[in-house]
């Protein structure tokens, strides 16, 4: 604490010599006059004093035969009297200090920890649409709702975290290990869900677990028909039905559809060609913008850019929406080019199993297939007829509107006695 007071009101260093050097240190206690730090050199002393007591010092050397320089300054005084001198410096400083301030109340800068199901570009569109974005301020950030909604909006999530670190966000999410398979809800059991067919196709396999089946194995069906229902009906004596049951529809149904397919890629095609010729230059950036820092002209017909930028972090956590980095300009020219024949074999190939992936990923089953290439002198045409299978159905609210039960009383039918003959 006591040398935050001696910077604040200034102090020196100065160098003592002469007659009587420790007489003068005498006086200085008589006379309340503070030094600290004393040196001694052989032929003169060191020694720290405030400004306040420097002045007052004069008549003691006088009185002593003593000499004294001051060496060093130090504190606020001496460093005030400096700035005075530089008034661009301290009208900088004050500016670039205003500026921090201000940049500190907004977001600079997202980050996102934890995920590995949820991707960053599908957590950064969901901040999109929940309004949080770089740029915005930070007061208007609800992390607790931001939190709450994470948790509520992807069952995938069980636990978040969010903070503010300078001018980052952080968002840190620990996602469920074991995938969670909702129940239907009571009130849905109670109204019943069929399942329909989600294109046309005949049934090739059915069995039925829960609901009443309305397709039998062979029947070919179009889009939208029930192929169980969720209404299970309740019979009276006379086969009449007295009410429904209703249940979610159940069952494994795969339904066997043809599908053609056709790809068509050319012979010719083209190739950019790299001349080697190429350009440096700079790059500055704010938010959205960039200049580009580059000498003369870009004299290239066609040309590729290619590089990197960095967003300029003065700590940690404290970015500022400022961009810089260096851009490649390389020249290159359209060379058209002819595929051989190894090489339209390939391609057709690479199609091929990239349809055949693309039904796999869906779940699709290929039971018959017929795959075909046309060949002439321009381009090649793969043509594939397919026969598939698939779980191809739906599961909606069922159709079957319930059955209202009529109440009503039984008569009874008086049956007169009998009285027996004398």
């Amino acid at each position: 604490m006591l040398h935050w007071i001696q910077y604040v009101r200034g102090y020196v260093t100065i160098k003592v010599w002469g007659y009587s050097t420790e007489r003068l240190l005498n006086l200085c206690g008589n006379h309340d006059i503070l030094v600290w730090d004393i040196v001694n050199h052989g032929d003169y002393d060191t020694m720290n004093i405030s400004v306040k007591g420097f002045f007052a010092l004069k008549p003691l050397l006088k009185k002593t035969g003593t000499k004294a320089s001051v060496q060093k300054r130090y504190g606020l005084p001496f460093f005030m009297s400096k700035m005075q001198r530089r008034k661009i410096f301290v009208a900088g400083f004050v500016c670039c200090m205003i500026f921090w301030m201000l940049m500190s109340g907004y977001i600079w800068n997202i980050k996102i920890e934890g995920n590995y199901a949820l991707t960053d570009d599908v957590l950064l569109d969901y901040l999109e649409e929940k309004n949080i974005r770089v740029s915005m301020k930070k007061s208007r950030l609800q992390i607790e709702e931001l939190e709450k909604s994470l948790r509520e909006d992807y069952n995938l999530i069980t636990w978040t975290s969010v903070q503010l670190k300078g001018t980052t966000l952080l968002i840190y999410i620990k996602e469920n290990e074991m995938p969670n398979y909702e129940q239907p809800a009571q009130a849905e059991e109670m109204q019943g869900m069929d399942l329909i067919a989600a294109k046309p196709g005949m049934i090739s396999y059915i069995i039925t677990r829960s609901g009443v089946p309305q397709v039998t194995l062979g029947d070919t069906v179009q889009e939208g028909d029930v192929l169980v229902s969720g209404a299970v009906p309740v019979y009276n004596e006379d086969t009449t039905v007295r009410k429904y049951q209703y249940v979610h529809a159940d069952a494994d149904i795969k339904l066997r559809y043809t599908e053609s397919v056709s790809v068509k890629r050319d012979i010719m095609y083209e190739e950019k060609v790299y001349s080697g010729k190429q350009k440096k230059m700079f790059m500055l950036g704010f938010r959205d913008r960039e200049l580009n820092l580059r000498w003369g002209r870009i004299a290239y017909d066609a040309y590729d850019i290619s590089g990197e930028k960095k967003q300029v972090r003065l700590l940690d956590n404290f970015y500022l929406p400022f961009f810089y980095g260096t851009k490649t300009v390389q020249e290159y020219e359209i060379v058209q080019k002819k595929h051989t024949e190894e090489e339209m074999n390939a391609i057709m190939q690479e199609e091929w199993h990239k349809i055949i992936s693309t039904l796999e990923e869906k779940g699709v089953q290929i039971t018959q297939k017929d795959v075909t290439i046309n060949k002439n002198e321009t381009n090649w045409v793969l043509n594939a007829r397919m026969q598939l299978e698939e779980s191809a159905f739906t599961l909606v609210p069922t159709q079957t509107e319930p059955i209202i039960e009529e109440q009503g009383t039984d008569e009874e039918t008086a049956v007169p006695e009998t009285v027996p003959a004398e």
